[in-house]
């Protein structure tokens, strides 16, 4: 158990990023999942940008590795090009 107040405040803190940072994650991994349940070509190439803008704040943020983030664009990507 924490002593200090300002280890008191930072568990606060962190438990409100957390889920701040997990409803985003979330949100995330959700869309990620919608648009690979598209089929129709159109609806997934205007979807796509809103996606991969998603991913990109989750890296900026440090919630995706950047590296990771590079796969999921480029898989997502490659996936709405062959439908």
């Amino acid at each position: 158990m924490a002593h200090h107040a300002s280890a008191k405040k930072r568990i606060r803190q962190d438990a409100k990023k957390r889920l701040h940072n997990r409803y985003y994650k979330k949100t995330t991994r959700t869309a990620i999942k919608t648009l690979r349940g598209m089929t129709e070509k159109a609806e997934a190439e205007k979807f796509l940008p809103k996606v991969v803008s998603m991913i990109d704040r989750l890296a900026k943020r440090n919630l995706f590795h950047q590296n990771k983030a590079a796969n999921l664009k480029s898989k997502l990507t490659k996936f709405v090009a062959g439908l």
